[in-house]
């Protein structure tokens, strides 16, 4: 034992607090306001903060989060430091509650919890656990402090308001380092169903503030940017990647495979790298990039059983191991692995636009895949480029030809198979003029890209999207 120990080392339940010091602490770490803590305790606000300052002086902290993690210690939960050279942290402070009803405060807790866990399941960043935050309580003079001394990178707050028939949720995503705003929404719905409308909200969030292009990855993207090269960490080479990566273009995929295999080198555990890594070697495959498909398909295999094994919850990694059973021709194991995908990420806009082409194209019910595209348009009113790409894939299958060439013209201008669908579609049209443009494109730019060449590579393998691409191909005279 230390008998030199500081002050500091103590815990709010050691002997050096009185019985009610340490309850003064719980409380104050718990998130409550002195005059909170005093009609609890049945004593004035100003003894509360004489306490505080007796306890702050006893324990040797210096905040709140201090104060907080001794509590947590005490309890037997530590937060973890971050280590040098790991992803930006988020921390998300429990929305505060501007109505006195318990039952709107219940509802802003259920909220944020809600967001916290959804977010740490699709942000591509580590989330501070929800009771740690719900434990520094939701004070907007705070979150600037509390978030340096978590550590945090960006801190994501809100604010309730509600009547008997409307509720408005205000959203902020701050930089932690200066609290300087980077992004704000406002949510005015009506009260009906209080749980549908707790998902409806949750889902919004979730899918501006994540996903492949929503607000943080751009945030983070447009920082790294400013980065000198020799600083890149693992989760900025990421981050670069997914860019590359979306652009669907020959060079595009070449840099994300150099970028994400640069970032598995610094961190192998980064699941999203290697699912990113199987997805460019899938692209490279059915986009015919490569010169030795089979290769392609191999690497693809590897890298996405890694993604799998580091994290079998990983909505993104199930859709690519569903794509690449059918590959193999293990349709079964593909509608499994689609099944496990929505199980795991069905609030997730990337995951059901992802799901959409693999129901239309590879296996399952391509009946489902118009809803999952549409609902993920709905989620993420910021849709990238390749929703669109899938949009119109999925709409051609459904012969809805005339919506599959609008949706095909607001995606990806340099990907093969963006064109090879839109001569399909305007082939399908009977406007002939049209087709040969983009078939011209196609042998021009893609000499060694093949309609067959995707169908194997994609794979398609859905019976009624195979009939449709090659009735179309031939029409339009593309091999």
């Amino acid at each position: 034992m230390n008998h030199n120990a500081t002050p500091a080392t103590s815990s709010p339940s050691s002997p050096a607090l009185s019985e009610r010091e340490r309850a003064v602490a719980e409380k104050f770490a718990a998130g409550l306001t002195y005059r909170e803590i005093g009609e609890a305790l049945f004593i004035a606000p100003s003894t509360v903060r004489t306490h505080l300052a007796a306890i702050y002086e006893k324990l040797g902290v210096r905040n709140k989060v201090a104060l907080a993690a001794h509590v947590n210690r005490a309890a037997g939960v530590d937060v973890p430091s971050p280590l040098p050279g790991a992803p930006p942290v988020l921390a998300i402070f429990p929305i505060e509650c501007l109505n006195s009803e318990d039952r709107w405060r219940r509802f802003a807790d259920g909220l944020s919890s809600d967001i916290t866990i959804d977010l740490g399941r699709y942000a591509d960043l580590p989330v501070i656990a929800f009771h740690t935050m719900k434990s520094l309580g939701s004070k907007p003079a705070d979150f600037v402090a509390d978030g340096k001394a978590l550590g945090a990178t960006y801190i994501v707050s809100g604010q309730l308001r509600a009547d008997d028939t409307r509720i408005r949720l205000t959203m902020e995503l701050a930089d932690a380092r200066n609290g300087v705003s980077l992004w704000s929404e406002r949510y005015d719905r009506p009260v009906e169903d209080i749980f549908a409308l707790q998902d409806s909200l949750t889902e919004t969030v979730i899918n501006v503030l994540a996903g492949c292009f929503g607000t943080i990855a751009t945030i983070g993207r447009n920082a790294v940017r400013r980065k000198p090269p020799a600083s890149l960490r693992a989760f900025d080479l990421y981050l670069l990647g997914v860019e590359q990566h979306n652009t669907f273009s020959r060079a595009g995929n070449a840099e994300a495979i150099r970028l994400f295999s640069r970032a598995l080198e610094l961190d192998p555990t980064l699941v999203r790298a290697w699912t990113e890594l199987a997805y460019a070697y899938s692209i490279e495959a059915g986009n015919c990039f490569g010169r030795d498909p089979k290769g392609s398909i191999e690497k693809w295999r590897a890298a996405v059983e890694n993604a799998i094994r580091l994290d079998p919850t990983d909505s993104s990694a199930c859709i690519c191991f569903g794509d690449l059973m059918g590959c193999l021709g293990d349709f079964d194991a593909a509608e499994r692995a689609y099944q496990r995908a929505y199980q795991y990420g069905s609030n997730h806009a990337d995951t059901l636009a992802l799901l959409s082409g693999s129901k239309a194209l590879v296996a399952g019910d391509p009946a489902e895949a118009i809803p999952l595209i549409e609902r993920a348009m709905r989620l993420n009113p910021l849709a990238p480029p390749w929703y669109f790409g899938m949009q119109g894939r999925v709409l051609f299958c459904a012969g809805r030809h005339r919506e599959a060439i609008a949706a095909l013209r607001r995606s990806s201008p340099d990907s093969p198979n963006v064109l090879m669908f839109l001569a399909l579609a305007h082939a399908a049209a009977g406007e002939d003029a049209e087709v040969a443009g983009f078939v011209a494109r196609l042998r021009a730019e893609f000499p060694d890209f093949s309609v067959e060449g995707f169908i194997s590579g994609y794979p398609v393998t859905n019976p009624d999207a195979v009939k449709a691409i090659r009735e179309a191909a031939r029409l339009a005279e593309l091999g």
